[in-house]
C-alpha cells in the first residue's frame, strides 16, 4: 500500500468540494492568515497541553515546543498560500506531515479535537476582523483535507508494517480488517 499525495490531494479536493474559488480567496487573504497564524498556533497547542500524553511528547525537549509554535504558523499560512497552488509541493509536505505525527506518537484522538480546536477558534477570529463565512468555510475544507493527510497516514503506515511483517497480500489484509469490523 503506497499512497501518491498528489492523487491524494486531487481525490480530497473532489470529495470535500474545494472550488477555485475558494483557492483564490484563500491567497487573497494569505496576509491575514499569516497574522492569525501565531494564535492559532497558542490555541492548538493550549488544547493539547492539557493532555497528560501529548503534553509530554509536546515538551520531550527543550525547544520542541518553539519548533512544533513555528512549524505551526508556517502550515497555516500554508493553507493560504497553496505553496504550489495546492499541487505536488502541498501535498507531499501534507503526507509529510502526516508522517511527522504518525513518528511523534501523535494519534487521531489528538489531532482530531485539536483540529476542530483551530477551526472554532478561527472562526472566532475571522467574526472578530469582519471576514466572510466564505472564508471560514474555505480554510475549514483546507483544514479537513490536511486531516485527512494525517489520518491516513496512521492507515498506511499500519498496513504496510502488517504486510510487511507477515507477508500478506494486500487483498487478504483487506478481507481481514473488514472481517474484524463485521466481528465487533
Amino acid at each position: 500500500m503506497s499512497l501518491d499525495p498528489h492523487t491524494f490531494m486531487a481525490t480530497l479536493e473532489k470529495r470535500i468540494g474545494l472550488t477555485t474559488e475558494d483557492r483564490e480567496l484563500l491567497k487573497s487573504e494569505a496576509d491575514w492568515g499569516l497574522e492569525a497564524a501565531s494564535e492559532m498556533a497558542d490555541h492548538f497547542y493550549a488544547y493539547l497541553g492539557r493532555d497528560a500524553e501529548m503534553n509530554a511528547i509536546l515538551h520531550a525537549s527543550n525547544e520542541r515546543m518553539h519548533r512544533l509554535h513555528e512549524t505551526f504558523i508556517q502550515w497555516f499560512h500554508e493553507m493560504f498560500t497553496g505553496m504550489d497552488n495546492w499541487g505536488n509541493a502541498y501535498a507531499e509536505r501534507r503526507w509529510k506531515i502526516g508522517l511527522v505525527h504518525v513518528r511523534l506518537g501523535i494519534g487521531p484522538q489528538h489531532v482530531v479535537p485539536a483540529m476542530a480546536t483551530v477551526i472554532y477558534e478561527v472562526g472566532k477570529r475571522l467574526t472578530k476582523d469582519g471576514k466572510s463565512a466564505n472564508l471560514k468555510d474555505a480554510l475549514s475544507r483546507m483544514c479537513m483535507i490536511d486531516l485527512a493527510f494525517i489520518e491516513q497516514a496512521y492507515i498506511e503506515v499500519s498496513s504496510s508494517a502488517v504486510l510487511r511483517e507477515t507477508g500478506w497480500s494486500e487483498g487478504l489484509f483487506k478481507r481481514l480488517i473488514v472481517s474484524g469490523a463485521k466481528a465487533m
